[in-house]
């Protein structure tokens, strides 16, 4: 099958509106988004806090735009949860995606992290995935796969992310061992950059494990500033650690040579969470676009 056929292209909305931090596009109204998002090129989006959780509500707004959904992110608590609470949390969210198309669910683990507002708490308090039971926690994401392939025919899609327990190639290892085939993970260049993990290793050996990309880049020498000066993942971000794909330091050899020669099919996401103010949306996305279509042909 030709990668024009494999792959989809689309784009976050944290190019537009910061999910967190809501001063960054705060002012940007979803209909703005969607607009540039399709006029820059791409095929679909991900969820985003302006967007409607009700299917009725926000599939007209994303016909209107002719974009489909490609994914959404939940804030996932197993390690502190039962896998009948996890799931009984995680119903809504799944179904919208179920019903508007989606294959994956992208999964961010948010249980165990420090603080009370922890994307405020200096980089160095990360929680280690030592600090809790791998083997148990492995058997419930693994119990939660199956779920919601069976229940709404979705991907557990895992994400690993600064700041959450699986962060560092160390724990990312154990996690892909500890855990079954079945369970997906979201393959974000710029994280694994940032954290220290092989792409090379992840995708040589592991790569029928990925189920999403995430596409971004990291400015080194914020990085250098982030680590240096033991700042919080908000502080990263309002610095600009995290650009647009061929503008830093991420080496994406690997990511293209995998999307151009393995069998992966789904979305490759643009995902640059960076100040509007500072980087322009749709001139940001645009160019985004155009490298992808010079780097990987579509």
């Amino acid at each position: 099958m030709s990668i024009s056929k494999r792959i989809r292209v689309g784009v976050s909305p944290l190019s537009w509106t910061n999910d967190v931090l809501e001063d960054l596009g705060g002012d940007i109204p979803l209909e703005t988004c969607l607009e540039e998002a399709a006029a820059a090129g791409y095929e679909g989006v991900e969820l985003g806090r302006k967007f409607p959780r009700i299917v009725d509500e926000l599939q007209p707004v994303l016909t209107k735009a002719k974009l489909k959904l490609a994914s959404g992110w939940f804030n996932g608590f197993l390690a502190e949860r039962t896998l009948d609470e996890e799931l009984e949390a995680v119903h809504e969210h799944a179904l919208l995606l179920k019903s508007l198309g989606a294959k994956v669910m992208v999964y961010g683990e948010c249980g165990a992290m420090p603080g009370s507002t922890p994307l405020d708490e200096p980089l160095s308090r990360s929680p280690a995935l030592k600090n809790i039971s791998l083997q148990q926690y492995a058997q419930k994401v693994n119990n939660l796969a199956v779920s919601l392939l069976k229940i709404y025919g979705l991907r557990l899609a895992y994400h690993h992310h600064l700041m959450m327990v699986v962060e560092t190639s160390d724990e990312l290892k154990a996690f892909l061992e500890a855990t079954d085939d079945l369970v997906g993970i979201v393959l974000d260049c710029g994280h694994a950059t940032a954290a220290g993990i092989d792409i090379s290793w992840v995708l040589g050996n592991h790569g029928n494990r990925v189920a999403h990309i995430h596409m971004k880049d990291i400015r080194g020498h914020v990085l250098d500033d982030v680590i240096n000066n033991d700042l919080s993942f908000n502080e990263a971000v309002r610095a600009g650690l995290f650009t647009i794909p061929g503008d830093g330091i991420v080496n994406y050899d690997p990511v293209i040579n995998f999307l151009k020669s393995s069998s992966y099919e789904g979305w490759i996401i643009i995902e640059a969470e960076q100040d509007p103010k500072k980087a322009p949306p749709l001139e940001t996305v645009k160019n985004a676009r155009a490298w992808v279509k010079k780097e990987v042909g579509i």
